[in-house]
Order: structure tokens, then sequence, then C-alpha cells
């Protein structure tokens, strides 16, 4: 499995967790995981880099377990119980030097210390959504959900936030505006953060400024925004919703560039390419797309089914459960009970009695 995994450029999680690679010079897709193991329990919900070689694909679940994958050896190597399920899902996923970040939906962050059992742990509020890290400040995140603001956190100093946004002015009927947190983004080379909400907005803050409110608001579309993702060319933003539209807007001007046509179904993750102008996506129509961000042309485009390697082990596995299950002979019945019964119906008012002549 190391060569096969060695040349895949993309890898994505599957809600029955299959960790999938994607080569797209070789334009195949394979599957890594233990077949015995398959379930919804198992869903991936999160993923993030375990080095900054990139050698290592951390892999979040539904059940609170973080297992390690080996991009060079093409198999998972640990397995990390991180999460009480009933805490709710992973929302982030990240590490530094010396630990791994983890948030769940419930507000509780814990950054866990390599070769340690302690843990920090944060309450970062109710209804998370998303937990972001920084790129080029390893040591803070931003977190944020439904009801629950953009905030900026420095684990090094964790008892408070650094940065906690205000919501936006009441709106035209003076009512106060929801807050719902999708998305977050820190913009290279600056301290702005970028969010998209689920009321289709995109915002951009400024933490190094003493106004707390966006310093930037757009809008996309009519539907709640998922995900968003920034491109290496700055200046701009990708964005997608649950109606499968994506979008690519101007940070400076808030106005909509373009968009990126060909998804059915909501999206559920977006990636930018670090230095090319190529953007990936997923969503509930089990494709995974790539588009080129100068043409918005579709560069490649497969399903979940296009996979290879480990298919013949998935569809012995399928089999085994459909010889298990009881053969149901619905015609055979309905022609049994046309002979057997006589039906007749008899309505009182608003009474409706059913009688059966055996």
């Amino acid at each position: 499995m190391s060569a096969k995994s060695q040349i895949c450029s993309i890898w994505l999680g599957s809600e029955t967790g299959i960790l999938k690679g994607v080569s797209l010079t070789k334009k195949q897709a394979f599957n890594f995981c233990e077949m015995s193991c398959l379930s919804r329990d198992q869903e991936v919900c999160v993923m993030a880099w375990g080095d900054p070689h990139e050698s290592e694909v951390l892999v979040g679940s539904v059940n609170g377990t973080v297992k390690t994958f080996s991009t060079d050896k093409g198999i998972f190597t640990a397995t990390r119980e991180c999460g009480d399920p009933s805490q709710g899902r992973f929302t982030g996923l990240a590490v530094t030097d010396s630990s791994m970040i983890t948030c769940v939906e419930s507000g509780l962050l814990k950054v866990w210390k390599e070769g340690s059992t302690e843990t920090v742990e944060i309450n970062v509020g109710n209804g998370i959504c998303r937990m972001q890290q920084n790129p080029s400040q390893r040591h803070r995140v931003a977190t944020g959900g439904k009801e629950n603001p953009l905030k900026v956190w420095d684990l090094e100093r964790p008892d408070k936030p650094i940065f906690t946004a205000k919501n936006v002015a009441h709106d035209w009927l003076d009512m106060r505006v929801p807050v719902w947190v999708r998305d977050i983004g820190f913009i290279p080379d600056s301290d702005k953060i970028v969010t998209c909400t689920g009321h289709h907005q995109v915002r951009v803050y400024d933490p190094s400024t003493p106004q707390r409110r966006p310093v930037l608001e757009a809008r996309f579309g009519e539907y709640p925004l998922t995900a968003l993702s920034l491109p290496a060319s700055q200046g701009t933003v990708v964005v997608g919703n649950t109606h499968g539209e994506l979008a690519i807007l101007d940070l400076r001007k808030g106005l909509v560039r373009g968009c990126l046509k060909g998804l059915a179904g909501a999206v559920r993750g977006l990636q930018c390419h670090p230095s090319l102008p190529l953007v990936a996506s997923c969503g509930l129509d089990r494709f995974l797309r790539v588009h080129s961000l100068e043409d918005r042309s579709l560069q490649h485009k497969s399903s979940s089914a296009d996979v290879s390697g480990d298919v013949e082990e998935v569809k012995a596995e399928e089999d085994e459960v459909w010889d298990t299950m009881e053969t149901v002979t619905e015609k055979t019945k309905k022609r049994a009970a046309q002979k057997d019964e006589a039906t007749v119906t008899e309505v009182d008012g608003k009474k409706k009695r059913k009688l059966v002549k055996k």
C-alpha cells in the first residue's frame, strides 16, 4: 500500500470511516481502511496534517478517536482516544511542535501534550461549528459557532480569548442579527480573519484594530454557507453553500468575481492549493472536483465509486452482508393476501372501520 499512498495528492474522509487517497497524475483513487470495522461511528469529521512534511494524516472520527495515517507506509500507525461522543463530534483538529489540539461541538478544546497524559482544557463556549489554527502562529486558534461569535485564543495564555468579535448592528427592522459562524480562515501575511456564516455572509475581522465588528461584509446567494478556503493569490476567498454553489469573492471590495460550476448537493469541504491556482471540493453528491481558479474550469472529477485497490475487499464485505439477509417475496405475499382476504370499508361519519373476512 505504500506505493499507492505515496502518489496520492488529495486525501478525503468518508461517512463510513474510509480514508481515501486520490492521485491526480495517475487519475486513480485508493481506499485505506480496515474493512472489518467500518461503521457509522467511524465517520470522519475532521482531518489535518500531522507534521510539517505532510508525511502523516490525522483523522478524527465521530466516536472520539484520532488515528494517525502514514503516507509513506500506507497504513494507520496509531490510535488515540481524544473525545467523548456525548460531547459532540470534532469541529477542529491541529498540531503544534509538541502537542495536538482538538475541539468538539460542546466547546471543549483540549491540548494534548506529546508524551504526556495531561491535557490543557479550555471552554470556548457551546455550539462550536469550527476551530481553525493560525498557520503562521500555530499556538493560536480561532473558534466560532451558532450563537458563539468569532474568538481568537492564545494557547500559551488560555485563560481568556485575546479577541472576541462583536455582533453587527441591528438590521433595518431594528432586530438583532443572529450569529452562526460556519468556517474560519486566517488571511496570510496579516492579522485579518475571514469567516462565513449560516446566513450567507462573508465577514472580515481585523483583531489588530480596536474595532471588534467586521471591517468588511459581503453576501453570497440565499443559502447557508458551509465552507471556505483561501487561495494562494491573496485578496480572494472561495466559499461553498448547502446548495452546491461555489463562488470566488473579492475580499477588498466584497464582490463576487465568479462561480465554479458542476456541483450537485451541499459542499462539505473546500481546500485551496498552497501555491497553485486550484481548489478541491467535495460534498453530499460524493464527488471530488478540482477547479482552476484562473479560468474556473473543471480540472478533475471522480466519484467515491471510482476507487482502485481495496474495491474487491469492499465488494466481498458487502456480499457477506447481503447473504445473511432474509429474502422477502413481496409479490407472493400480496397474491396470497388477495386470495385469502376480502376487505370491506364502511364509512360512518368521521369514523372508518376495516372489516376483514377470512
